[in-house]
């Protein structure tokens, strides 16, 4: 079937990057990372990688200041743990929540969703910065699990739209995120509708070309 996902409008390649939907991905790193508007929140950042797609893809340089190490063999992308940042506050109810203890549930969860969560046990750590530090090459483990992503669009100052990807939140509908051979799978289906906050674009007064510019597309994706 003929279909535009995951193609860019530039000559009609597949696009390097790593699209909101249902996907199959590794994670080649977890970082943790402070919000710019707010040095107490945090969003846990998986630099994702899809398998393999061959033919004359042509992914994203692993390293643009060392063309020997070669490009990405899939899709790639940033996927935020949570769609929303993880920070202490009080909720209306009076409930109290605790940024350092809402992390380690979600490292809970990601490290079940490939099959570590004893090894992540093992962790001590002084500071949630150590604990997801050292959690992180548990769960890098080159094993390809299926997700849906969503995303919260944005648009950039020559009038593209981009992807915030996240991975929506676990409801009675299912799981984000889930190993390829699970049986029984409560995957979540996506949904646009649901999963994706679309931008309102900006009003141009300038009509742009419909061939997209090299800064368009981005340098080399930086994980």
């Amino acid at each position: 079937m003929l279909s535009t996902k995951d193609m860019s409008a530039g000559g009609g390649r597949i696009s390097p990057l790593v699209s909101p939907g249902n996907v199959t991905f590794k994670v080649n790193d977890v970082t943790l990372q402070q919000t710019p508007y707010d040095k107490d929140a945090y969003n846990i950042y998986l630099h994702v990688e899809s398998k393999p797609i061959g033919g004359d893809f042509q992914g994203f340089l692993r390293d643009r200041n060392n063309e020997a190490l070669g490009r990405y063999e899939g899709q790639v992308g940033r996927v935020r743990a949570s769609q929303y940042p993880f920070k202490d506050t009080t909720l209306p109810s009076g409930r109290d929540i605790s940024r350092d203890q809402e992390i380690l549930k979600t490292m809970i969860f990601l490290a079940s969703a490939f099959g570590v969560r004893e090894e992540l046990d093992m962790i001590e750590a002084d500071t949630i910065e150590d604990f997801v530090s050292s959690a992180g090459p548990i769960i890098c483990t080159g094993t390809f699990v299926n997700a849906c992503l969503g995303s919260r669009e944005w648009e950039n100052n020559e009038g593209y739209i981009n992807n915030d990807l996240y991975l929506p939140r676990v409801s009675k509908d299912g799981v984000p995120i889930e190993q390829e051979d699970v049986e029984n799978s409560r995957l979540l289906t996506f949904d646009r509708e649901t999963h994706v906050r679309p931008v309102v674009k900006k009003e141009s007064t300038e009509t742009s070309k419909f061939e997209p510019t090299k800064s368009s597309v981005g340098d080399d994706f930086d994980l």
